[in-house]
Formats: structure tokens, sequence, C-alpha cells
């Protein structure tokens, strides 16, 4: 049977999340409704592509363009998520999709395609692998026995939290999350999202994402909303107080996130991507989570380089510590427009 390639419609939408779901590659990242959720969140140009053949659904690309004044103009699959790249039923798809997505790059001008493999891939693209990492561990029914997973001094500081009586509450609450969020990701000098974008996730995923927030006397001091696919956990977009910092309110946060997904019968607790070098790195290495390289994958225009958007670069040195010492109300305003180009 011929293939065709055809932009995605929402009518596409049950048909592709099938064909996710039984893929082996497949994440939640790859769903079908991070296009609308781009799309509405940031203005960003959707072009999402399926293969078909015989009007079976035998491959996906979720892609997105990303233009801005700031950041340039960026093929990205999938922006603002940790993994993507196209899903083939075999090898002939994966490479029509990935010439597809060339295609739609020199016809938009664009400077890089970025194909955000989780797993290693064959591919002539340029691949980049020294950068981010994934942490993924499997998790058991028992809370004993995950508890007695956490290397000794990370698990005497969840039992921190629990002696100085935090308790956790999960639920749909976008705007506690962002309150807490804002102010983590201000301390660290990086712009916060919107509102209104944690607002349209759960909208979108309401029915495999919550909020898990940490109470200290009544007091939110941490809060993460999580994802759930298939038997898996992926804690995302998640932060603290300082105030978190002197009651073991991040290390609680986690392990509540671990016994709530175990006792919902998820068996691998995904800790997402982190930078090499960075106190995200080091934190969840200490939980005992080995990293892994992700190896995303990039085709350049001539002359091109791979963006490199690494607060680590130097070159952002003095801005970040400039974004530190903004007035919380100050960085949530202006946060918002250059956070949409850092997908």
């Amino acid at each position: 049977m011929a293939l065709t390639l055809r932009s995605f419609e929402p009518r596409h939408a049950n048909a592709w999340d099938a064909f996710v779901a039984s893929h082996p590659r497949g994440t939640f990242f790859h769903r079908a409704a991070w296009a609308d959720v781009i799309t509405t969140a940031f203005g960003h140009t959707n072009l999402y592509t399926l293969a078909e053949r015989d009007g079976i659904i035998v491959g996906v690309l979720p892609l997105a363009q990303m233009k801005t004044r700031l950041f340039g103009n960026t093929l990205v699959s999938t922006p603002f998520c940790v993994y993507g790249g196209p899903l083939a039923a075999e090898p002939e798809v994966a490479i029509a999709l990935a010439d597809h997505a060339e295609a739609l790059r020199a016809r938009a001008g664009a400077t890089a395609v970025e194909f955000r493999y989780r797993d290693e891939v064959d591919s002539d693209w340029l691949a980049r692998s020294d950068l981010y990492v994934t942490f993924r561990k499997g998790i058991v029914f028992s809370d004993e026995a995950n508890l007695k997973a956490i290397p000794r001094k990370q698990r005497a500081m969840v039992r921190k939290g629990m002696q100085n009586g935090l308790v956790s509450v999960a639920d749909q609450d976008a705007d506690t999350l962002h309150k807490v969020y804002a102010e983590s990701v201000r301390n660290l000098g990086t712009p916060v999202f919107a509102r209104r974008y944690f607002r349209i996730l759960l909208a979108a995923f309401g029915d495999c994402a919550d909020v898990v927030t940490v109470m200290d006397s009544g007091v939110p001091i941490a809060s993460v909303m999580n994802f759930y696919f298939r038997d898996e956990v992926l804690p995302y977009y998640g932060g603290g107080t300082r105030a978190a910092r002197q009651v073991a309110g991040n290390d609680f946060m986690y392990w509540e996130v671990l016994r709530r997904a175990a006792a919902r019968g998820c068996r691998l607790f995904d800790f997402g991507r982190s930078k090499r070098g960075t106190g995200a790195f080091a934190f969840k290495h200490n939980w005992g989570f080995e990293p892994a390289p992700l190896p995303y994958h990039f085709s350049l225009a001539p002359g091109a380089a791979i963006p490199d958007y690494n607060p680590l670069n130097p070159k952002f040195r003095v801005f970040i510590a400039a974004w530190k010492r903004l007035p919380l109300p100050v960085a949530n305003l202006i946060g918002p427009p250059i956070v949409r180009g850092l997908g």
C-alpha cells in the first residue's frame, strides 16, 4: 500500500493516541492533545503530521514551529516536552517523516529541526547527547520497599519531612501550583510560565494529570504537576519555596508523588530530564536514579549551529543573576513572553 502523509486534524486524535499507546517508544509527550496545548498556550504553529497506509496510521510526527524574536526560528518535536521525535511502525515510515520535517524546515526558513528522542535510534542526523539526561526507575506496590530503595541520606530527608508534620493533597489546583512554582523558578533565575498554561494542561490532560501539593501548617510550600502514562508517573512542573528547604518539603513532595503513584498502579517513576552539572541532576542522582543520556537529533540549515539556550552557558550568567533579584510580581509579568521561546 502507498504511504500517505497528512496534516493532523482533531478527528484523528483517538487513532493517533491509540498508535502512540501501542508503540514501544511512545511517550506521554507524543499524545495528540499537545498540538492544541502548544498552539493555545504559546501561539506556535502546529505542524503535526501522521502517516497512513490504506487509512491506517503507521506513523506520527508531533512537530511545532517555534518562532520568536529573541530565540529565532526552529521546528521542535516536541516543544515544552522532554521527549518527542517521530514514531513509526517501520523504517520506511520513519525516513518519510524525517524527510517531511526537513522539507517543512526549509519551507519555513527555520534554522533547525530538533527530534527529542528518549532512546537511541538509527539516523544520519546530527546527534547531541552530552547536555541532557533522563532519570527513570522502577517502583513497587510496597511503601516500605520503595522507601528503603531511596539511599540513606535522602531517605533521612523524607523522614524529616514526615517528622515535621508535613501533609500532601492531590487535586487539580493549577493556581496554587503556579504560585509556588513561580517563586521557585524566580529563585533559580528562570522565567516562569503563565498561570494560564498550567490551567490549559490540566484541562487537556485532566484524566491523566494531577497536582500534588505539600502543606506545612496549612501553607503550601511545595507543589508539582504530574502526568500519568501507561504504568508510569512523570512529575513534571514542580518546585518549592524557600520555606520548603527548612523542613525537607521537596523531598517529602516527591516521596508523596511516588507513594500515591504506586498506590494507583504505577510501576515506573520518571524523574524527567536534567542538565549535567546542575543541582537538579545531583538531587535526582541522590535519590538513587541513574542518568541515561537523551539522544536529541538535529537537522540544520546550511551554516546553522545547534541551538544553545543552556542556562549554564556563560553568556546567560548576568541575566540569571539579575532575574533572581526581580520582585516576584515583575518576574511573573515579564517571564511568560520570554519563556514561550524557550520550549
